[in-house]
């Protein structure tokens, strides 16, 4: 199927307006250094020596900023899958394609994420990993290139079945990713309601490691080359194809503007998941970051409004040659190495229980004072 457009509407006084996103934007404030000082003037006297916790300390100081308390409390976690597709996937194919898996992969795993199984709803890899932390799945339509069937747990925001081919064109126009980047906060502000503290911006799209790598090339002025990888494991011709096609992308156009550089190079799924990211920000809840392609949502987020880096957590470096300078740019330290590159929020899932646990290291531990030991 060619990538299309659904049947043209009349604006209507709903439709997003670039307003909506400023005051977005402008609702991402700093982290609450006040609480910040007060956990580590905590983590000073617990009954442990100063440090032993290694990172796991820093984490719950973080998550101090992010929740306004030195006793930290996050509770649910969420994992909101936003799948599309991409128009230089569909167009490369021709030349060899820039991703080892066919378009069609896409819409089959939508469907997978959404079946019935004996294990519970989804058989993918998130909803095996999710189920075993207690974490919630939502899967979004943010613009897959087919006609997906009807189902209660689908939430529909496609605007456009696939995204343009973005060697050639823009692959987004700002209407579009602007209508995205909102559908994607307000998923975010439903798992808020429905009581997620942790929340997990999650992908499936094929070829969505090709926009990724674009946009992080150029947002960091770094060479293709050096950002763009095998993504589902593509053998060395088709990463210097894939290589080509994202110099031939960057080609059309020098913007260094965020929102243009994600309209031009990303996609739907990716507009989506920045959504969420800057959302989870404005209500204080933690954003943990999954990989390469949820490092190009926020290498644009931060670049919007720069306080979301407080609210942002890596959950590991992952396999793609690329993340590492988008962590480097972040500033970000991951928590783990396991050479994950799946996406679908397989990581952040996985690093739930580290941003928990670091919490309640804060929260139930006792001061030496309290608990009559020694050495304080």
């Amino acid at each position: 199927m060619t990538p299309s457009e659904p049947t043209p509407s009349e604006p209507t006084p709903t439709d997003p307006t670039i307003a909506d996103l400023q005051l977005l934007l402008q609702s991402v404030l700093p982290a609450d250094a006040a609480a910040m000082s007060r956990a580590r003037e905590r983590q000073a006297q617990l009954t442990k020596p100063a440090g032993a916790l290694g990172d796991l300390e820093d984490l719950g100081v973080r998550l101090a900023g992010v929740f306004g308390s030195e006793r930290p409390h996050p509770r649910g976690v969420a994992v909101m899958v936003a799948a599309g597709d991409h128009g230089v996937a569909q167009n490369a194919l021709a030349q060899g394609g820039v991703s080892a898996y066919p378009p069609e992969v896409t819409p089959a795993m939508v469907a997978n994420f959404l079946a019935d199984t004996p294990a519970g709803p989804g058989g993918a890899a998130v909803n095996a990993l999710a189920r075993t932390v207690g974490a919630r799945v939502y899967v979004m339509d943010a613009g897959v290139n087919a006609e997906l069937p009807d189902h209660p747990a689908l939430i529909r925001a496609a605007v456009r079945r696939g995204s343009r081919d973005l060697s050639a064109q823009a692959a987004m126009t700002p209407g579009e990713t602007l209508t995205l980047i909102l559908a994607g906060a307000a998923l975010a502000r439903r798992a808020v309601a429905d009581g997620a503290d942790l929340l997990i911006p999650g992908e499936m799209g094929i070829g969505n490691t090709t926009p990724a790598a674009a946009i992080t090339a150029r947002l960091l002025g770094l060479d293709p080359a050096a950002v763009t990888g095998r993504g589902t494991g593509v053998d060395d011709a088709r990463l210097a194809h894939k290589v080509g096609v994202i110099r031939t992308a960057l080609a059309r156009t020098p913007t260094t503007n965020p929102l243009e550089v994600l309209a031009e190079f990303g996609g739907f799924e990716i507009a989506a998941m920045l959504g969420m990211m800057l959302q989870a920000a404005a209500q204080r809840r933690a954003v943990i970051l999954d990989g390469f392609v949820e490092g190009s949502a926020a290498l644009v987020g931060v670049a919007l409004a720069p306080q979301l880096r407080d609210f942002l957590f890596p959950a590991g470096e992952c396999a793609e040659v690329g993340h590492a300078a988008q962590l480097s740019h972040l500033s970000l330290k991951p928590m783990f190495h396991l050479n994950l590159r799946l996406g679908e929020g397989t990581g952040g899932v996985l690093a739930a229980p580290l941003l928990l646990g670091a919490a309640a290291t804060l929260r139930e531990m006792r001061t030496f004072e309290e608990a009559g030991v020694p050495g304080g």
